[in-house]
């Protein structure tokens, strides 16, 4: 899974030293879609004295989990995101998230093993922001140290289970309730739609309800201090939900709603993340088909 932007091309080690830096606006903050795990919103919920809810209302796009870009633009044309002063740069900067930190380098997940790697052929700051080429040099390391990004690290690392403890709720409610058995066709095709809808598309078919469970958890606002204890706090929030909503469901039109709607919620978290949503359903539907579900 990348945390960051996409088009990751060329692998970063620790020690290269590279013309790292970061400003409270600049580059980073024009143009650049900015994804959020439910952790991050409750954090800029905070910093702005609102709830989780009000943030993604007012500050998040229709997905409801990535930042409105609806701020001035640049010398570029392109705007900036939400959270932008054109006066004082970034409203939220101690709170910032993961992929406004790790700019311009992006992280990937592979096996439980983390890395970095830079996006493009040209150093984005160094052309975007003339302080830039005054600063000295840092490692890849040094300049992530900088950034504090352990905790946030760790929060889109606990949030990667929960997307895949979402996904295996999905083939739950398919197989392990027969409806697989049943000769079902209608399950995997909506998988199939979802993976493939807009985002904002995506979020309307999950439906309010899961969306706010998924975006904006009643959990006390202290809680997010501690990214693992929000973490697990929200998931079983999530299964106690879909224990709630779903134990003892028999109907197969039920049980195939249920299922689509915990798999939209892996592929929409999952898309937060970095990921991408087709790839993912492909890899849940192989799962599935291996166990007899059919499309």
């Amino acid at each position: 899974m990348n945390s960051g932007m996409t088009a990751v091309n060329t692998p970063v080690a620790l020690s290269d030293t590279l013309p790292l830096t970061c400003s409270r606006g600049g580059t980073c903050c024009h143009g650049n879609r900015i994804w959020l795990n439910p952790w991050e919103i409750a954090t800029l919920a905070a910093a702005k004295d609102l709830t989780a809810a009000t943030f993604c209302a007012t500050q998040c796009d229709a997905s409801a989990m990535a930042l409105r870009l609806d701020g001035p633009v640049d010398h570029r044309g392109l705007p900036a995101c939400s959270q932008y002063d054109p006066a004082g740069g970034c409203f939220v900067h101690a709170s910032r998230p993961l992929a406004c930190r790790l700019f311009p380098l992006g992280r990937q997940v592979n096996g439980g093993a983390a890395g970095y790697m830079f996006i493009g052929d040209t150093f984005p700051c160094l052309t975007g922001c003339a302080e830039v080429a005054k600063l000295p040099t840092l490692t890849a390391g040094d300049y992530l140290r900088g950034q504090n990004v352990a905790s946030h690290e760790a929060a889109h690392d606990a949030y990667l289970e929960v997307m895949q403890q979402l996904a295996e709720g999905a083939l739950v409610l398919l197989i392990d309730s027969g409806l697989a058995a049943t000769g079902d066709r209608e399950t995997l095709q909506q998988w199939k739609k979802l993976a493939a809808a807009p985002p904002d598309h995506r979020a309307a078919l999950i439906g309010e309800a899961w969306m706010a469970r998924l975006t904006a958890p009643e959990l006390p606002p202290e809680m997010a201090t501690d990214p693992t204890t929000f973490v697990t706090a929200h998931q079983a929030l999530l299964q106690g939900a879909a224990q709630a909503d779903f134990a003892g469901l028999s109907d197969g039109q039920a049980l195939s709603r249920a299922s689509a709607t915990m798999m939209g919620l892996a592929l929409h978290l999952g898309r937060a993340l970095g990921a991408a949503p087709r790839t993912l359903a492909a890899h849940w539907m192989a799962t599935a088909k291996e166990h007899g579900a059919r499309d």
